[in-house]
């Protein structure tokens, strides 16, 4: 079978080239002798043959090149059985998937790594297990495959390669069976596309190949892999049509929230959140308002570095913990970034459509608590000629309880904005957030001490966290604490940093000649120049 497998969105087209290159299989081959021609018009590059992934038909050739691919490619292919069959030209190239072709692409890379001149079955397999986030990945990895163990496997079979690799690999007559199998696959499966698991489907399907010793090798039965992907599939065609069906259905997944905000308990539970020292009554208050019946949006107010956003921080890392009563027990706190959402809604109604959108995942869900920093930005935000802006559709929302919001601004403009709007004011319950005094500071910052010193590689002194709290307070009057003593601490260990880190110039000469040395080497590889390798 032949196939040019090209990404069309990133795949660019290739410069008028006069030369046309031919691969046609050996009679005697099992595999059914394959032709390609393929036209691009916009270029006036005609290409015949193929060979896997070999001269223009390759991608390593095709990506050396600058243009769009939005090309009309034809492909006629015949074999000994199937001379008549035609495949749909356009089709051929749209129903790879993105996964598909990175596996491939770490075929080949498998390919160069091994020093071989060729895509084997194996190199597919090893291809399949590297990608790591598609079906065939996954179910091989359940299967206790894995790809440290493939690869050992691999060269214990056909060895490491004479180490001088082509620029342009070549399917072997084995690797092209799969992949006219896979096709096959996915049509008996009604997919319009080929995938990982298609892929994988066709390798078990060929059976004869290196690939299927190695799975033998590694215990894996393989009708049991064929039923898994089987099965994952249809969990995922399900799961599909499960977020197409409604309000009620358990399966819908939040994609505008995902792409608009970001899960801070998630954050927690990974570690990724700095430990939050002191704020303990801010964060209790906010709980309390949480757990209302009604009106249960708490408003943190304060000036600008104080900590307010720490204080979400705190409450997502509770969540985490578990440290939280029932009422709020396994919620998830989302920030909501409001200048994305706003961004790109340059047309009347588009971003009402967008912020209708996120509210009914948020019904839906019924677990999300939205943080919402610089809340007074609501007041105006989307509102275009004639539209509404993003507080007057969340207000009913938040009226009926359908909606837990959790709003941060200063005192300032919580006056300006909030204040002079009473409708949406009663929504919100206020929580004043102080600015900390100076051993709450110092405390603050030996909280988040390890974090900096691992950042910057060094150590802080407590003489140096006093000093930072102290001088900061006492010299930088336009900002408040403990921001101004963070990013004082942060400065001086940037500062120390960038002092120590230049490097002697003995150290540089023996680096560069330590480079100098590793590139004759490899010459010498290459070269085939084993006495100058080995060295006097």
């Amino acid at each position: 079978m032949a196939r040019l497998l090209v990404h069309s969105a990133n795949i660019p087209a290739v410069a008028p080239c006069p030369r046309h290159c031919q691969y046609e299989e050996s009679k005697k081959s099992r595999a059914s002798s394959a032709k390609m021609t393929c036209s691009l018009p916009s270029r006036g590059l005609v290409i015949s043959g193929y060979s896997g992934l070999r001269s223009a038909n390759c991608l390593d050739t095709l990506l050396r090149h600058g243009q769009s691919f939005h090309s009309k490619v034809a492909i006629t292919i015949s074999s000994r059985q199937q001379k008549a069959k035609r495949f749909a030209p356009r089709a051929m190239f749209e129903r790879f998937t993105e996964k598909a072709i990175k596996v491939i692409m770490l075929a080949q890379e498998e390919a160069r790594r091994l020093g071989h001149n060729f895509v084997g079955t194996e190199q597919i397999l090893l291809g399949l297990i590297g990608e790591g986030t598609g079906i065939a990945a996954k179910v091989l990895k359940s299967m206790g495959i894995n790809l440290k163990d493939a690869r050992v496997e691999v060269e214990k079979i056909i060895g490491r390669g004479s180490g001088f690799v082509a620029v342009e690999i070549p399917f072997t007559p084995r690797a092209k069976r799969v992949l006219e199998l896979s096709l096959e696959e996915a049509r008996q499966l009604g997919h319009n596309y080929i995938g990982s698991e298609h892929l994988l489907l066709g390798l078990l399907r060929e059976g004869e190949g290196v690939a299927a010793r190695v799975l033998e090798n590694l215990g894996a039965d393989p009708s049991n892999i064929r039923t898994q992907v089987i099965r994952m599939v249809g969990e995922s065609t399900e799961n599909l049509a499960g977020s197409t069906v409604g309000p009620g259905s358990s399966n819908n997944k939040m994609p505008t929230l995902e792409e608009y905000g970001t899960n801070l308990t998630k954050l927690a539970e990974e570690g990724k959140l700095d430990p939050v020292v002191g704020r303990q009554p801010q964060i209790e208050r906010v709980v309390q308002i949480l757990g209302r019946r009604t009106k249960n949006n708490p408003c943190l107010i304060g000036e600008p570095g104080v900590g307010k956003t720490a204080i979400a921080e705190g409450l997502a890392q509770r969540i985490a913990s578990g440290d939280v009563p029932e009422t709020i027990e396994g919620k998830k706190v989302i920030t909501l970034d409001m200048g994305l959402l706003v961004a790109g809604t340059k047309y009347r109604g588009e971003f009402e459509e967008r912020l209708k959108k996120l509210m009914e995942e948020i019904k839906q869900s019924d677990e999300i608590i939205l943080f919402i920093d610089e809340v007074h930005t609501l007041i105006g935000a989307g509102a275009a000629e004639g539209a509404i802006d993003a507080a007057n559709i969340l207000k009913p929302a938040l009226a009926r309880g359908e909606l837990q919001c959790i709003g941060a601004t200063t005192l300032d403009e919580y006056r300006k904005h909030i204040e002079k709007d009473p409708a949406l004011e009663r929504r919100f319950q206020p929580v004043k957030v102080p600015e900390p005094s100076v051993d709450e500071t110092i405390q603050i910052l030996k909280g988040l001490r390890e974090r900096y010193e691992i950042h910057h590689k060094l150590r802080y002194t407590d003489e140096s966290l006093i000093a930072a709290a102290q001088l900061s307070y006492q010299y930088i009057s336009d900002r408040f604490l403990p921001d101004k003593a963070i990013d004082l601490i942060d400065e001086a260990g940037s500062r120390v940093r960038l002092r120590h880190a230049q490097v002697p110039e003995e150290a540089r000469e023996l680096e560069k000649e330590v480079r100098q040395i590793t590139k004759e080497k490899d010459e010498a590889v290459r070269g085939q120049d084993f006495e100058k390798r080995n060295g006097p």
